[in-house]
């Protein structure tokens, strides 16, 4: 090792091939991210034992309706042998967990609304994934069962990595008109729907669709001899039932209600038109005061109208939320994608610009309808804003490190040159780091079919190697101002101190590599195993070729000039071969 260093600093070709392989290797592991040949993403996809399924149906749609839905996807499980069991709750959500409560599972209470959860076998005793299952099932069960019920929409919810959001992708329109919110907002979805790898989108909006209302004629009323309360509560009483009286027991200390209704059957209206229900109101009647049935549909008025929406607030802003999520592959692209898109689409009648903010500039945009003037906010959350704010954090972690190391470094050594050196070392991991995912990623596709993302576990071990690689840099430079100290030449002395330290060095980097191999294989902290096995190598390679040749460069690193240092055999260099017994070290 000695040889072989003292041959690259005394060869100013050699060492211009040094620095040039490094730089290359560098600029290749960087283009590798926007070439997409290295995937980012949050957190990969997390192998469990179970997953639920949410199931909307149109917002006028009966408890019977919804049940067929959810009786469509069962039907369809109980031909996977590894489906154990599954559990239906309709006009409900499943018994909460953190996950659940995020994504809204608690507000579930309507007819047009149930969850499904499905539980399988154990994952170590079953060869398919969970998000492989659902990658393979979702597009079969929607093309089979959404079409039943026009409206309808099921969306497969996977059990979350990290931090549970509502969605992978949320898309939160903000504005005072209400029409003009719920349009944009079905354009956004069909953008998202159209985009390539989005799945699942859906407007969390109700449906606009015609009801009846019963409006009781106060003057037909009076004439009838009968009064408003008697009409409004048979009609309570016919179609939503009451309490009428109540039942004593002795082995009961409360009171017993009665509660009367009429029977599913009888509630139905047969056609669902103005006539059917006037044909239903005919069967009801009131007894007045002279003895006289009134049949109720000579006394009210029916009128059709569009049926109220609920009306959603955030921010003391009313929003429309548009949700999505991603199939097997990492949310940024298929984002980026559909923010391009949706931009082209919205300029039509929008004037469209971004909002200011440095996680926000990219995304969320200001509208302005061209017409009315009116003002709409586009603003993206989920899993992606999630993701953003992440990779911000650790990324000005990293800048906060680079920065107190370089500080540290010029305190220590009085040389912006060597500390210099030291944070480039340092920073020169990240091939590794690079490099070992797009290996990684290829052995995943074919081993596994899936693919192998660069996630925030992975920045946090390149941010962990800064101080590992440092080390072996300051291992070298220390040592050779030792020797130099002792009279070496430098050349030599920077030489001799590589090929001293690269046993603990390599022993440094086997041991980080050997203690990593664990993480490596585990579903979310694959990516911190990685980065560290793969930039313990790079690292390991910049420490003894390139930092040599870049202390070779400075003469930070010699404590007196090269002419007043002293030597030993005066008029020549030391060509025996120094050792650090030798020298006293």
């Amino acid at each position: 090792m000695e040889a072989l260093t003292y041959a690259i600093l005394n060869s100013k070709k050699k060492k211009r091939r040094v620095i040039i392989t490094i730089v290359l290797a560098f600029l290749f592991a960087v283009m590798m991210i926007p070439t997409k040949l290295v995937l980012a993403k949050m957190l990969p996809g997390k192998s469990a034992n179970t997953f639920s399924i949410y199931v909307d149906t149109a917002t006028n749609s009966s408890i019977k309706q919804t049940k067929m839905i959810t009786s469509c996807v069962v039907s369809y499980f109980k031909k996977e042998a590894s489906v154990t069991d599954m559990e239906v709750y309709l006009a409900q959500g499943a018994p909460l967990d953190y996950a659940g409560l995020v994504k809204g599972s608690a507000l579930k209470r309507l007819k047009n609304q149930a969850e499904i959860v499905v539980n399988l076998s154990d994952k170590h005793h079953r060869e398919e994934a969970s998000y492989m299952m659902v990658h393979r099932i979702r597009p079969l069960i929607q093309e089979k069962c959404e079409p039943l019920l026009k409206g309808t929409t099921i969306k497969f919810v996977e059990m979350p990595s990290g931090p549970p959001t509502l969605a992978t992708i949320v898309i939160n329109l903000f504005g005072d008109d209400t029409k003009l919110i719920r349009n944009t907002a079905e354009t956004v979805a069909k953008v998202l729907s159209q985009t390539e790898g989005l799945v699942d989108v859906d407007i969390m909006q109700d449906d606009i669709y015609p009801h009846f209302q019963i409006i009781p004629d106060k003057e037909k009323i009076i004439r009838s001899g009968l009064s408003v309360e008697q009409v409004n509560n048979i009609l309570y009483l016919a179609f939503q039932g009451m309490v009428v009286a109540v039942k004593n027991s002795k082995i009961q200390q409360d009171q017993i209600p009665i509660f009367i209704r009429l029977d599913d059957s009888s509630r139905t209206i047969t056609p669902n038109t103005r006539e059917g229900l006037y044909w239903k109101l005919s069967r009801l009647k009131l007894l007045n005061p002279m003895g006289m049935m009134i049949p109720i549909k000579e006394v009210i008025t029916v009128k059709e109208v569009d049926s109220d929406t609920t009306i959603s607030r955030k921010d003391l802003r009313n929003l429309v939320t548009i949700t999505s999520e991603c199939d097997m592959v990492s949310q940024v692209y298929p984002l980026l994608t559909a923010r391009d898109t949706l931009i082209e689409k919205l300029s039509e009648n929008f004037e469209v610009t971004k909002v200011p903010g440095i996680t926000t500039y990219m995304f969320d945009l200001n509208l302005v309808d061209k017409k009315s003037g009116k003002k709409l906010l586009l603003r993206w959350d989920g899993e992606m804003k999630v993701s953003l704010d992440t990779f911000r954090d650790l990324g000005g972690a990293f800048i906060a490190a680079l920065i107190l190391m370089f500080l540290l470094m010029v305190v220590y050594y009085k040389s912006f040159a060597l500390s210099g050196i030291i944070l480039l070392a340092s920073f020169l991991s990240i091939i590794g780091v690079i490099v070992g995912h797009y290996i990684t990623d290829i052995i995943s596709l074919v081993f596994a079919g899936t693919n192998f993302f660069l996630t925030a576990t992975s920045l946090i071990g390149f941010i962990s190697l800064m101080g590992i690689s440092a080390r072996s840099s300051l291992l070298l430079i220390d040592f050779s101002k030792a020797l130099i100290l002792k009279g070496v030449e430098k050349r030599r002395a920077i030489a001799i101190s590589t090929a001293t330290r690269a046993k603990p060095i390599l022993m440094t980097a086997i041991a980080i590599i050997l203690g990593s191999l664990l993480l490596a294989t585990d579903p979310i902290f694959g990516g911190l195993g990685i980065a560290l096995i793969f930039g313990s190598i790079a690292a390991t390679a910049v420490s003894l070729f390139l930092v040599p040749v870049l202390i070779d460069n400075t003469d930070a690193i010699c404590p007196i000039g090269e002419d007043e240092r002293p030597n030993p055999h005066p008029g020549e260099g030391i060509k025996e071969h120094v050792t650090p017994d030798k020298l006293g070290l």
